[in-house]
């Protein structure tokens, strides 16, 4: 499993805190090329290391992530992709997008994409309401997002996904809805849907702050969370996890095993990776590394991750699926006794799992736990 961080934008969105540097038309070919060649050289650093992480069981997947990877020319990414041990990607190649870069570059650039062996594309759509993308500064509007969708299918790729935001200042019902049956209309084969965070540093929480905008109410967040819900589940979608939903045999590979805590490495700025090595004395230790957020130059700080983080990040992470966790694993949890009574947990064979109706407020259910 391989993750890249593509750390260019043309503009930040209201709610954005992801590590990003704005690429003007002016300086974009000086700032990709100098990003290329810092990224072709930790991939060579540490090809051992992704190779390891094959063999320890991840799927063979890579994720282009950012930022916005869809402002890379093809030549950017097929030198990316020559730096990779050979094959890289097979099993699940995805690539995020936006709707305007898409319609832009046209089928001309998504037959290159898939010419470079992209056989998934997650585009950002967050709503097709042009006044809640105006709110939110996206740089399309709904009739961009649709064409683009219509360019990625004609063009032939066959597993799209697109993201969604509910939560957002000022989203009426109404209109929320819309946005769910204009995607269910498109069907692709994967959706993804966040509430919008106040994120720290953030335009967004300085708006709020200053009282310009008001953040929506919990309950109101709640309310678009089970529509969305009820409507993509009699659309046929399966909800495997908290924020994602498939069609039958499209979970995303990459992004699921990211919950199973399988080795994985993130190359770029800000990317995060996690690896198993064994001690001296034959214990197996965990590594967590997180990459400085600069373009260029930038270090990787690693911490060897103790039994309780180890724990605590298992619960987390697999109660976050459908799947859940293993009943063995929380045998001896008096919190997870109790909340098997309350029905914030349930049994599903030999596993637990919160069930769906509780998902919105599974934060609180996990952290009982730790």
């Amino acid at each position: 499993m391989v993750y890249i961080h593509v750390p260019f934008c043309r503009s930040f969105c209201i709610y954005c805190d992801f590590y990003s540097e704005i690429c003007s038309a002016k300086d974009a070919d000086a700032d990709i090329a100098a990003w290329e060649e810092e990224i072709c050289a930790e991939i060579s650093a540490r090809t051992e290391e992704i190779r390891d992480g094959i063999a320890c069981g991840s799927p063979d997947t890579l994720y282009l992530g950012g930022g916005t990877p869809s402002l890379l020319p093809l030549k950017t990414i097929e030198r990316i992709l020559r730096a990779l041990p050979q094959g890289c990607g097979k099993d699940e190649f995805t690539v995020e997008v936006n709707p305007d870069d898409i319609v832009r570059g046209g089928s001309e650039y998504v037959l290159g994409l898939k010419e470079l062996g992209v056989n998934r594309v997650s585009m950002g759509v967050q709503s097709f309401d042009d006044g809640m993308l105006r709110l939110m500064r996206r740089r399309h509007d709904s009739t961009a997002a649709l064409k683009a969708y219509g360019i990625l299918r004609e063009a032939g790729m066959e597993n799209l996904s697109i993201d969604l935001m509910f939560g957002i200042p000022g989203l009426r019902k109404e209109v929320w809805l819309e946005s769910i049956r204009k995607a269910i209309a498109l069907s692709p084969e994967h959706i993804s849907a966040y509430q919008l965070m106040v994120e720290e540093g953030s335009e967004l929480a300085q708006l709020i702050a200053e009282g310009k905008v008001n953040e929506a109410p919990e309950e109101d967040c709640l309310e678009q969370y089970l529509m969305l819900c009820t409507a993509l589940s009699e659309a046929g979608y399966e909800h495997y996890e908290i924020s994602n939903w498939a069609r039958p045999a499209h979970r995303a590979r990459h992004n699921f095993a990211y919950w199973q805590r399988l080795p994985y490495v993130g190359i770029g700025p800000g990317a995060h990776s996690l690896r198993r090595t064994q001690s001296a004395g034959g214990e197996i230790m965990e590594i967590r590394s997180r990459n400085e957020e600069k373009l260029r130059g930038y270090a990787r700080e690693e911490e060897i991750l103790d039994g309780r983080q180890r724990r605590e990040e298992h619960i987390m992470l697999a109660l976050r699926t459908s799947d859940g966790i293993e009943a063995s694993f929380l045998a001896d949890s008096p919190a997870a006794g109790e909340m098997l009574r309350d029905g914030s947990l349930v049994r599903c064979g030999e596993r637990l799992r919160i069930p769906e109706e509780k998902f919105f407020v599974s934060d609180s259910i996990i952290s009982e736990l730790f």
